[in-house]
């Protein structure tokens, strides 16, 4: 057993990671088309959620292709972030820096849906839903969602790809356009598209100065990295207590009721646990679940911190993690805390039930067992529902279908907390 003076090797943040951040066998040519009859689908809200503003708490908004080339700073248009068409494919460019695809976007421009692949290859192929605001509105009408949370869909935002420019001054204007971006899109939405913001990680006072400026523009939370020691100060610092590097950021997302959230993320490896010579089909069903995996990792890094007894108010998102997860995770944890004397070696104030119920909350979307059958274990205010849309595995089309499956037995106050004001709470949504 390795020493606890020891750390874990951790690849480092890469230049090229935007270059990567989608695999790219999910951009070849082909897949399956599968064509919709959408007039066999409940248009807006289903009778069962009338009265609920429901809330997806997961959803993408592609980086439009002119996000930093119309309101580029003087001097610097030639500078930004552009697509060029490589063989067929949109990629995202910084000079002559690669910084990868679109993103995840499977629902085409005529409503159907592309199966076995990550994404249509060009802007021109995709629904206008996927990057544009008034058409993301219409989208949501039809599926009975009054307002989205969004995150980032391509790499344009990796960090370690940024500092690699040796331009501090590019760098640091692509982030803020990107969150100018996401304070836009929520007020032309009137509140109902909140697209979360990202930081530059890379430097203390950067990420101070730009929390605090978009804070000042009303944005909902930021989106935060699970291993962020890949690229500068970890969460925890060799004292074993809060990181210096994070202390400041942390207390005015406390004090201010701001959320974190860890997207589907990266903090396990996932292709180290993958079998050589498996297909792309093959490999990205276990992805996504490893990836789910790592979620519960970040939470459970979070629980053993000790930062959740400094800050005591922080709200943290585990999104598109699954729930039926939880009770089995959150099981296991309270008997390792016993067994290895976890709370008394760290003076730590709570067990991972209690900090779970003061500080996480899960969402789901394919699942039925869980939130049918699970609410009361997990706890009924810990949970919410998302589409993950335009991505592969979103639920398109079908959501009112879906909910009426998942959640549609409980009562009308349950549904409304799940549905409704879980989201609206974690993210402060004025509803």
């Amino acid at each position: 057993m390795a020493d606890d003076a020891d750390t874990i090797s951790l690849d480092k943040a890469r230049e090229d990671d935007a270059k990567f951040y989608w695999l790219a066998d999910g951009y070849a040519p082909g897949g399956f088309v599968r064509e919709i009859d959408h007039s066999s689908y409940v248009e807006g809200t289903h009778a069962l959620f009338n009265g609920i503003k429901i809330v997806d708490c997961d959803t993408h908004f592609t980086e439009p292709p002119d996000l930093f080339t119309r309101n580029a700073p003087a001097g610097m248009k030639d500078k930004m972030p552009r697509v060029v068409r490589v063989d067929g494919l949109d990629r995202w460019f910084i000079g002559d820096k690669d910084f990868g695809t679109l993103g995840g976007n499977v629902i085409a421009n005529d409503r159907n849906k592309l199966l076995g692949r990550l994404s249509y290859r060009t802007y021109d192929e995709l629904h206008p839903a996927s990057y544009q605001v008034k058409p993301r509105l219409e989208e949501m009408d039809k599926a009975g969602i009054w307002a989205q949370v969004c995150f980032q869909n391509g790499g344009l935002t990796q960090a370690g790809s940024l500092l690699a420019l040796n331009d501090v001054e590019l760098a640091i204007t692509v982030i803020r356009m990107f969150n100018d971006a996401c304070a836009e899109r929520m007020e032309e939405s009137g509140g109902r598209v909140n697209c979360l913001a990202t930081l530059p990680y890379w430097d203390k006072d950067l990420m101070l100065a730009e929390t605090r400026r978009v804070l000042d523009m009303g944005v909902k939370g930021f989106v935060l990295p699970d291993r962020p020691e890949r690229l500068v100060a970890g969460y925890l610092g060799e004292d074993h207590k809060c990181s210096p590097f994070w202390e400041e950021f942390f207390d005015i997302c406390n004090s201010t009721g701001t959320p974190l959230s860890f997207h589907i993320n990266t903090a396990l490896d996932s292709n180290s646990a993958i079998w050589d010579n498996v297909t792309f089909s093959q490999r990205l069903p276990i992805n996504a679940m490893l990836n789910t995996i790592g979620t519960c990792a970040t939470m459970s890094n979070f629980m053993v911190s000790g930062i959740l007894d400094k800050y005591e108010d922080l709200k943290i998102g585990l999104i598109e993690s699954g729930i039926g997860w939880v009770p089995f995770v959150l099981e296991m944890l309270e008997h390792q805390f016993d067994e290895m004397r976890t709370m008394e070696d760290n003076d730590l104030k709570r067990r991972p039930k209690e900090y779970f119920a003061k500080n996480f909350w899960v969402s789901f979307w394919f699942e039925s067992f869980a939130p049918q059958n699970m609410l009361d274990e997990i706890g009924v205010d810990r949970v919410m529902f998302e589409t993950d849309f335009p991505h592969p595995t979103s639920l398109y089309p079908g959501v009112q279908e879906k909910l009426v499956e998942s959640v549609g037995g409980l009562d009308y106050e349950t549904r409304k907390r799940v549905l409704e004001r879980n989201a609206a709470e974690l993210f402060n949504l004025d509803l």
